[in-house]
């Protein structure tokens, strides 16, 4: 739910070289239900997402504090065999 510009200084921080999402409106935290609607924000989550679109890894919670399990699920996606 952070803007563009925030991200942008999250990534270069922690040197991440993919997209991250920002997701302003609160679309896709609604869709992918981790939108906390009564309080106006989205529960702590992380997806993996391939170039197909399909959800390949999700931690939410204190899960998505510590960047390896996505950080491992993405090095899993880059070396696949397809």
């Amino acid at each position: 739910m952070d803007s563009s510009p925030s991200n942008k200084v999250f990534a270069e921080q922690n040197g991440l070289t993919f997209p991250l999402l920002s997701d302003f409106q609160r679309t896709v935290s609604k869709q992918y239900g981790v939108l906390n609607e009564e309080k106006g924000f989205a529960n702590r989550a992380t997806f993996v997402i391939d170039k197909g679109g399909v959800v390949r890894h999700i931690e939410k919670g204190n899960e998505a504090l510590d960047p390896t399990g996505a950080h491992a699920a993405c090095s899993l996606l880059e070396h696949k065999k397809e």
